[in-house]
């Protein structure tokens, strides 16, 4: 049985929060609390095995109370939203950065076409988060900035040198390592980086003004048609897929891809591979599911670099994992690592 903790100021969300997780057979509402504070001592107290946390809130918001949770009496937490103003949106990637570890839209109300997929959203990744032991976790992603980028790793001689594009999938437990990584990288990196992270739809906007607040290079939604430049870092948008032509351009693409989702990794990285071949590094993060896996083994067969986060870093190794199934990173790294071997493919030094 996964023994939740509801926190939200809103009585109404608190009651059909609970009432969409106590419909579950193994999974059983604990406890409600209507701030912070009261969520701070009611994890203490109950012990939960995880939490779904509001962020806007009174005495004590869901930021400040994920950094307490995650210093005094570490438990996973999702963050449970229904905001869309891209600043305060940002606020819930801080409370991934203190230690939460997802984000979901909160569900519509009964009547809505969409009430049920986004309950079911919900509820796996509450049950998702029940499995992830979260102090290791912790551990790993609050080591000072300074401390995260690894002493580079000499890699084979034969590695290509001219990287023009660093592609990128993500989905659960992507944006702290996106932002991690993004954080090391100097103003002169000489690729470009595109980048695909799965997340519900309204969260992109906060989340790139999140990264653009302490990323080296410039962070942007990207646009149909616009140059890719080296040194910049391009989001496919909610709902389109993200490739670039032989002329260096971007392009969207509204088609659903191999596997059903939109944005697609799978999508991006065929394009990379098609376009760039050895000139490209493939990186597939943290993740449920197996979106690129197969076509990371095509960028490796047309002699791309790849890697694949490891699994003692990744929140969920469901794709990174799949991809070390099928042969096709050749790395298998934890994020600082990851990092040490961008830099030495292109030849840069990480920021001062």
């Amino acid at each position: 049985m996964i023994r939740v903790l509801v926190v939200d100021d809103s009585p109404v969300a608190r009651e059909y929060l609970a009432h969409i997780l106590n419909s579950v057979p193994d999974i059983e509402v604990i406890g409600v609390a209507k701030d912070g504070r009261e969520a701070v001592e009611a994890v203490g107290r109950l012990r939960p095995n995880v939490v779904t946390m509001d962020i806007n809130m009174p005495v004590m918001d869901g930021l400040e109370a994920t950094r307490t949770i995650m210093e005094m009496h570490p438990v996973p937490i999702v963050i449970v939203s229904a905001v869309w103003d891209p600043r305060e949106v940002k606020t819930t990637f801080k409370a991934m950065e203190a230690g939460a570890l997802a984000v979901v839209q909160r569900p519509a109300g009964i009547g809505h076409p969409d009430a049920g997929k986004m309950a079911e959203e919900m509820i796996l990744k509450v049950k998702l988060m029940s499995e992830v032991k979260v102090v290791r976790r912790w551990a790993h992603f609050t080591q000072k900035a300074e401390a995260r980028v690894a002493t580079r790793e000499a890699l084979p001689p034969e590695m290509p040198g001219d990287t023009r594009v660093i592609a990128i999938g993500a989905s659960t437990g992507g944006p702290v390592v996106i932002q991690e990584i993004l954080n090391a990288l100097p103003k002169d990196f000489p690729a470009g980086i595109l980048i695909v992270q799965h997340i519900a739809a309204g969260f992109l906007d906060g989340m790139v003004d999140w990264l653009g607040q302490t990323s080296g290079v410039p962070v942007r939604i990207a646009a149909d048609g616009e140059r890719l430049l080296p040194g910049y870092a391009y989001f496919a948008p909610d709902g389109l897929n993200l490739g670039i032509r032989g002329n260096g351009r971007i392009h969207l693409d509204n088609r659903v891809a191999k596997g059903g989702v939109k944005p697609s990794v799978a999508y991006l990285f065929r394009s990379v591979a098609e376009t760039f071949g050895k000139n490209a590094v493939g990186l597939l993060l943290s993740g449920m599911g197996s979106d690129g896996a197969a076509e990371l083994k095509l960028m490796r067969e047309k002699g791309a670099v790849t890697i694949a986060q490891d699994r003692a870093t990744s929140v969920i190794f469901g794709m990174p994992g799949a991809a070390v199934e099928l042969g096709a990173a050749t790395y298998v790294l934890p994020p600082e690592k990851i990092i040490g071997a961008l830099m030495t493919l292109t030849g840069t030094k990480g920021r001062k």
